[in-house]
């Protein structure tokens, strides 16, 4: 492959975009290469601007659960857009994806929709808040909700820990709000119930996709969700990646665990940015303008994106086997992927959730974020280079999940593995 312009090109971003980049994982930093400068999609594949093809299993990190370029979704955001761009005003699209959504979710009463998952996440935990009148949030170690001041935070292990900020900018007095505990360490949890008694709510990524793969669980979210009952909390599950990603009601496919609010993301604006957060109607009925608990945005339920959403979960909902036949592909990529790792006598471990995969370098099972840090990231990083030159683009960094879209077919996943077989014998 050539790589010069795709060189100049980022050279070019650098000059007027810090780091060459507007989110900081595609600056590849991770990995210690350039990242192609991408030109369009097509499927299962997209093309950078040399016109190098590319095999993604990032699909714009979730959203192309359909792929680049799906028919139908392109037809519904073009017909929307001759109609005008927005309106600022109420729309009968906004019901149409709300129905549509609180159908996969029948627990879920009401939904409000933003435009990011940050958003989301958000303003869920104000209206957390609000509903109890309690302070504190409990998050988890590894478990990323969007950039918002309260939960960029992290912590060392142990429970007796109060939150850090992890970037500058976010004060200390906003940090300390926030509680980190240990992903599935339910002995955590209960410490901090036991020592704090102004917990609003406990907000956890139930199928964690940005510390790689990593699944709650059962007994731990059954041990959450008991905990947030006894003591008036509430329990938030972060579905922005996982929401219609991992089964047909996301990781509630997985679980009986029925948390007390969702936020949703990615799939649910089919490529454009449109998120969401529901909860019984209770719950939002303290959400302005019914209560008085505040959230506004001028674009939330840009019709655009609606229309884009509705496409996506229109095609998701009316397909027979839709996600039985995206799990079988991942379980059939993973599989590739164990093969060739076993064949280079390279420890491998991987995991499936729906369209949703992950693997890592290690000889044991990861369960949180201090087994994935432990993990061969100097190994992901090499690997991650040879199956790059060799088309195929994985999340650049050991940190993130991968994604399996309707239009990633057999022939893409075989010759995915041939790379793989290739990449493991190039890094042994």
């Amino acid at each position: 492959m050539s790589h010069t312009t795709n060189e100049a090109a980022f050279e070019r971003a650098k000059k007027v975009l810090p780091g060459g980049v507007n989110s900081p994982v595609r600056a590849f930093g991770s990995i210690g290469a350039t990242p192609p400068v991408i030109a369009r999609g097509e499927g299962g594949c997209f093309f950078d601007v040399e016109g190098n093809r590319y095999i993604d299993y990032i699909q714009s990190w979730g959203p192309l659960i359909l792929g680049h370029a799906h028919k139908e979704v392109i037809e519904a955001v073009c017909s929307t857009a001759k109609q005008g761009l927005g309106f600022g005003t109420p729309t009968e699209l906004e019901s149409e994806i709300a129905e549509r959504v609180l159908k996969a979710y029948p627990f879920l009463e009401k939904l409000r929709f933003v435009s990011t998952g940050t958003e989301a996440v958000m303003t869920a935990i104000r209206l957390a808040r609000g509903v109890t009148g309690k302070t504190a949030v409990i998050k988890f170690k590894g478990n990323y909700h969007g950039h918002s001041d309260t939960l960029l935070v992290q912590a060392g292990s142990g429970a007796a820990t109060f939150g850090h900020p992890s970037s500058p900018g976010v004060p200390t007095d906003f940090a300390k709000h926030t509680l980190v505990a240990e992903y599935n360490d339910l002995a955590a949890v209960e410490a901090f119930f036991k020592a704090e008694h102004d917990i609003a709510c406990v907000v956890i990524e139930p199928i964690a996709g940005n510390m790689g793969l990593i699944p709650a669980d059962e007994a731990f979210l059954q041990g959450l969700r008991k905990l947030c009952t006894d003591n008036g909390a509430l329990l938030i599950f972060d579905e922005v990646m996982s929401g219609f990603r991992a089964g047909p009601m996301g990781a509630c496919s997985h679980t009986a665990v029925r948390p007390d609010m969702v936020t949703f993301g990615k799939v649910i604006g089919g490529g454009m940015p449109v998120a969401a957060f529901g909860a019984n109607a209770q719950i939002m009925s303290h959400l302005s303008p019914e209560g008085p608990v505040y959230q506004a945005g001028t674009l939330s339920g840009n019709p655009v994106a609606v229309a884009a959403g509705i496409a996506t979960l229109k095609v998701i909902q009316e397909t027979d086997g839709f996600y039985d036949t995206l799990t079988k592909r991942a379980q059939k990529l993973t599989a590739g992927l164990e093969a060739a790792a076993q064949a280079a006598n390279i420890p491998l471990v991987t995991d499936v959730r729906g369209s949703m995969f992950g693997f890592f370098f290690s000889d044991k099972p990861v369960k949180n974020f201090t087994d994935a840090a432990a993990c061969d990231i100097e190994r992901f990083k090499r690997f991650y280079r040879e199956m790059l030159l060799r088309g195929v683009y994985l999340a650049p960094s050991a940190f993130e999940a991968g994604f399996i879209s309707l239009a990633t077919e057999e022939d893409l996943i075989d010759e995915s593995i041939a790379a793989a077989h290739e990449a493991m014998k190039a890094i042994a």
